[in-house]
């Protein structure tokens, strides 16, 4: 089995698109299933009782929101934090063919009204990527586009717009040349994921910028901030690193302390409340606790109308209302957790999602362990199952890179 991951040159891959055009993704009519994160938002977005956010929030039917599938393992680049041991710089032969690719995209479209992130590796090396991107976009589902952003010419700008793709995502790993380029460890790579990002917007394309966390960038956040409020982006999307791949490789060195990852969190709330720019805090399932806890001090109640899709979503989404299927057709929780749930091609997709017995257990946050278990925001949080699975091979225990002490364990202590 391989570790499922998200794309090295978009790690980890982000979750662009939750938003298309003009900031939402593109609706598209397709009988009997639910309605899209784009029509549910515009419908309740100047809400401000936050009882419709928090009943999409808790997603009860478990409808699928977001699928990341990983087109391919090529890719012209080799970051420090990828996900991915063996990144590979050609087309691997165990890749989905067009005709499995156009099948998968049947399955998802049977599912539900997803958004489809088409990731890697980096999924620009696949001849025929704009070929699945019309056909998904025909198929009625929103589709997204995760690159590296270094591969992005006039003429690959023109075809990723012509495709229909609804947003794209580049990640960053630094606000400047020198601390992205020693990471993607390929001189030039941030001037010409910059280039590739103008072209894109120039077009009119919604841009989304993706950066992981980490020590050696943790200081540049409001850099990062602004560069993604200069280049015209969308949205900035800021992942804590999870150590899965090489990440596990540079953890000891690279992961922030629990205390710093309080912190950095926090500051994010603050520059979220400047409503600049989409903000979203992935990975780091502790973000809506936090936002929680910062809303009640302030005296606010949390909707759509003051924070934005922020009120739509919960911490950790693996295996609830997001999954990651692999280039060879494994599907797992999310690109981190390296729990494999069924395979595309010996299973239906549907059936996967109904009824896995992996994501059945995800479902139920009454059956989290530690901490997490007793946590009063364990419904808004769960902790992030990748970590838990990191630090001690279980995906069910409690989240290893958070402070909080739930009300039920100060108690026990008083």
């Amino acid at each position: 089995m391989s570790h499922p991951h998200h794309p090295h040159g978009q790690h980890p891959g982000g979750h662009p698109a939750s938003h298309g055009h003009g900031g939402h993704p593109a609706s598209h009519g397709h009988g009997g299933h639910p309605e899209t994160i784009r029509e549910t938002y515009s419908r309740i977005k100047d809400d401000t009782s936050g009882k419709p956010a928090v009943e999409y929030m808790k997603n009860m039917k478990n409808q699928l929101r977001l699928v990341f599938w990983e087109t391919t393992v090529g890719c012209n680049l080799e970051c420090v934090h990828c996900r991915r041991l063996d990144v590979s710089t050609t087309l691997a032969k165990d890749d989905m063919t067009t005709k499995e690719a156009f099948a998968f995209v049947d399955a998802v479209a049977e599912t539900g009204r997803p958004i489809l992130v088409l990731s890697g590796g980096e999924p620009l090396f696949r001849p025929d990527i704009f070929d699945i991107a019309k056909y998904a976009v025909g198929k009625g589902l929103s589709v997204a586009l995760a690159t590296n952003g270094t591969l992005v010419d006039d003429k690959t700008a023109r075809n990723i717009v012509d495709a229909g793709i609804a947003r794209v995502s580049i990640s960053f790993d630094g606000a400047d040349a020198k601390t992205h380029d020693e990471f993607r460890k390929i001189p030039g790579s941030f001037e010409r994921s910059t280039a590739g990002f103008k072209r894109l917007k120039d077009l009119g394309m919604s841009m989304q910028i993706n950066c992981t966390i980490a020590k050696h960038n943790v200081e540049q956040i409001d850099d990062l901030y602004n560069m993604a409020l200069k280049l015209g982006a969308d949205a900035i999307h800021i992942f804590m690193l999870v150590p899965v791949g090489c990440g596990v490789q540079i953890a000891d060195d690279q992961m922030l302390h629990p205390k710093k990852y309080e912190e950095v969190l926090n500051h994010f709330y603050d520059l979220s409340k400047e409503a600049k720019i989409q903000t979203k805090a992935t990975c780091a399932p502790h973000y809506f606790r936090i936002m929680r806890e910062r809303a009640k001090e302030e005296g606010i109640t949390i909707s759509p109308k003051t924070h934005g899709m922020a009120a739509m979503t919960k911490g950790c989404l693996a295996g609830t209302g997001v999954c990651f299927v692999s280039h060879k057709g494994e599907v797992f929780p999310c690109g981190y957790l390296p729990v494999e749930a069924g395979h595309v091609k010996k299973q239906k997709f549907v059936d996967i999602w109904n009824d896995s017995p992996v994501f059945q257990k995800l479902r139920d946050p009454e059956l989290l362990e530690g901490k997490c278990g007793a946590c009063e925001y364990k419904k808004v949080c769960e902790g992030c199952r990748a970590r838990a699975f990191y630090d001690t091979g279980n995906y069910l225990a409690e989240e290893p890179y958070c402070i909080y002490q739930p009300k039920m364990a100060r108690a026990g202590k008083e």
